[in-house]
């Protein structure tokens, strides 16, 4: 589902979309926007609910005199269900409409919320503050690059996928490796690819934008699927910044 495009005509060129300000743009862009300030703000209150809110704790992490050990059966479905989501939906959502998409986006955000709740409980109050607002002012920065520039970024993006495939082969390699100057060197080549698709999946958006037409039951598709891949970036922005800068309990 990352390519929100899957079922209409390809985008147009960063050209075509390069004209006077456009009410209509400026709305979608920023439904979409408030889309994903949303889907952070609920990832967030479940995040912190999995670390702190007994009964939500208890149902996801196992703990020895109040020291967590691991994941219940529970905790370990929701860890790796946003994977499988989009997995899942990447094949059975061939045609999807403005309501399941929806239902997609939100089911996502809630479970990502509660898998990283994990996070909350490695890394200090501060450090999560503080790296989420640095990620934010990066991914508006970014975003505002993506939107404005008129220089096509198609094969960029298709350079920073690839890389993207190639980090996440060697992560997995590397968890069994568990060499520490690796992960911090593909911690920052995530940085760099996690970075640029922010900008490249903006200018993707605005260019759909255009290319839909004015067609709401697409739009809405849109809206939906192009909030879920700028909400997924920013997360794994903010990831990539918090292992590389976070400080632990």
């Amino acid at each position: 589902m990352s390519d929100f495009n899957r079922g209409y005509p390809r985008a147009a060129s960063a050209a075509v979309g390069d004209m006077s300000i456009d009410a209509g743009l400026r709305g979608f862009m920023l439904g979409v926007y408030n889309k994903v300030a949303l889907g952070l703000v609920l990832s967030a209150a479940l995040a912190f609910a999995a670390a702190y809110v007994g009964p939500v704790h208890d149902a996801l992490f196992r703990s020895i005199d109040g020291q967590v050990t691991g994941f219940t059966t529970l905790g370990t479905i929701v860890m790796w269900s946003p994977l499988a989501l989009i997995l899942l939906s990447s094949f059975a959502m061939n045609n999807p409409t403005p309501a399941s998409s929806a239902i997609l986006y939100w089911v996502f955000v809630s479970l990502m919320g509660l898998s990283l709740g994990v996070i909350v409980l490695i890394y200090s109050d501060v450090s999560l503050a503080s790296t989420f607002l640095i990620t934010a002012a990066a991914f508006g920065g970014l975003s505002l690059l993506g939107y404005t520039t008129k220089k096509d970024l198609t094969g960029f993006g298709s350079f920073l996928i690839m890389g993207l495939i190639g980090v996440i082969i060697a992560m997995v390699v590397n968890m069994f490796l568990h060499s520490g100057p690796l992960a911090f060197i593909l911690n920052l080549v995530g940085l760099f690819i996690f970075s640029g698709l922010v900008a490249y999946k903006t200018q993707m958006l605005k260019m759909t934008y255009y290319q839909l037409g004015g067609n709401q039951a697409a739009m809405g598709v849109a809206t939906n699927v192009g909030a879920l891949s700028l909400y997924i970036t920013f997360v794994n922005l903010f990831l990539t910044i918090l292992r590389l800068m976070g400080g632990r309990r």
